[in-house]
């Protein structure tokens, strides 16, 4: 929309407070506010439920691989020709045996659910998501049969252990004697805690070598699962068919999605409930500029009439119009972007500061299941939302432009 010099000239003056006009000045400046506050809670919520979906992805999937191949009753005793089977299929980069039991834990008195783990030892040594988040400890001191494990860090505040001290691990599934089934214990040093990021894996994972697995829960050479791994995660349902096909009858592949599919399907919806909720802060917004420019127009009607008279042409009367709601518009959303990247960068940091104030925790891990707030801004929904903004500012200055070129000069100025 290009603007002759006189229609900029005008337009500028009626985006600042004249004489008089200060109510007027006022509403234009809390549609601004408006648009801004509204373009920032987008970005701030849309950006905060990406990083969730992404931290609970990397996490989860960074522990349980892409998918599974899971024997029927938790024992998969032909595994070494699965896991042949499964690194030969094409797409898949890795795949590893694994053993995953809840049992409990006790240390001094103190009894936990525990989520046993067996994982083969250069696997225990390269995961990505272990790798990094030790706290205390070493993971490279878990050997084969060395009888030493490692625990979460929610795990171990809840049992007041550190490394060093001896964790009791008890599978009620014992062996059976004359008096009935003994529960098996073992007790096992604690070599390293850390601390994943996720609050139901920390406060239960307990990693050991498989070797150390099998004897504890009495599986001879036996594993739970073959965990699987694959070029794209998006398409593993599509890579892993033929090898669903091929072991059909002794065990089921399951993949991310199916094992985590409440949990990822209720952050979907609620992602696509808060933007649109969200959105309505904007039309809210846009309404305040409308409003203001149905003001404004009225306020001034004699001038636009003296315009008319002088020569202004009536679609120069709608781009002045539609310049001012616009450049409201735009610098609202200008302003927002800048107030929600400044809170995304300090996101942390004002959680902690309303902690303190209010003293209620904010962010309780155990109901949030990450320990800090996420963040992951998709340049493709910023972009979205910042034409959203322009968009209804736009449409909102239609109406006020159209009557303030109808506006007729003969009416108005009669009596003057």
């Amino acid at each position: 929309m290009i603007l002759s010099r006189y229609e900029r000239m005008i337009a500028k003056r009626y985006l600042l407070p004249g004489k008089g006009e200060g109510f007027i000045f006022l509403v234009a400046g809390i549609s601004l506010a408006a648009v801004m506050l509204g373009v920032a809670a987008l970005i701030i919520v849309m950006s905060v439920m990406n990083g969730f979906r992404a931290e609970l992805f990397d996490k989860i999937v960074g522990l349980n691989g892409h998918a599974v191949v899971q024997g029927y009753g938790g024992r998969l005793p032909d595994w070494r020709d699965v896991l042949k089977e499964a690194k030969a299929t094409p797409g898949v980069t890795s795949a590893t045996p694994l053993i995953e039991q809840p049992l409990l834990g006790l240390y001094q008195g103190r009894v936990e659910g525990v989520l046993v783990r067996g994982m083969t030892v250069p696997d225990i040594r390269s995961n990505t998501t272990l790798k990094g988040k030790v706290v205390a400890g070493d993971l490279n001191a878990l050997t084969a049969n060395s009888e030493k494990v490692g625990i979460g860090v929610r795990l171990a505040e809840n049992l007041g252990i550190q490394v060093g001290d001896h964790i009791s691990i008890m599978n009620p599934a014992g062996r059976a004697t004359p008096f009935g089934t003994m529960p098996r214990q073992i007790s096992y040093q604690v070599a390293a805690i850390f601390e994943v990021g996720v609050y139901d894996y920390d406060k239960a994972f307990v990693v050991m070598p498989i070797e150390d697995a099998q004897t504890l829960l009495l599986l001879g050479d036996v594993v739970s699962m073959i965990e699987v791994e694959t070029v794209n995660a998006d398409r593993v349902g599509q890579i892993l068919e033929p090898l669903a096909a091929k072991v059909a009858g002794r065990a089921v592949v399951q993949d991310w999605r199916q094992m985590n599919a409440s949990l990822f399907e209720a952050l979907a919806v609620e992602r696509v409930a808060m933007f649109v909720v969200l959105s309505i802060i904007v039309l809210v917004a846009v309404f305040n500029i409308l409003s203001s420019l149905i003001m404004l127009v009225r306020a001034k009607t004699r001038d636009i009439a003296i315009l008319r008279t002088m020569g202004a042409s009536r679609g120069g009367l709608v781009k002045i119009f539609m310049t001012v709601g616009v450049t409201i518009g735009t610098l609202g959303m200008a302003a927002g972007m800048v107030l929600g990247f400044t809170f995304l960068f300090f996101r942390q940091s004002v959680v902690n500061v309303i902690q303190f104030v209010t003293g209620q925790n904010l962010w309780d891990p155990s109901i949030r299941f990450l320990t800090e707030l996420p963040s992951k801004p998709d340049p493709v929904e910023i972009v979205i939302i910042c034409l959203m903004a322009l968009v209804f500012s736009f449409l909102a200055t239609l109406y006020p432009a159209f009557k303030a070129a109808n506006t007729d000069p003969v009416q108005v100025l009669r009596y003057e």
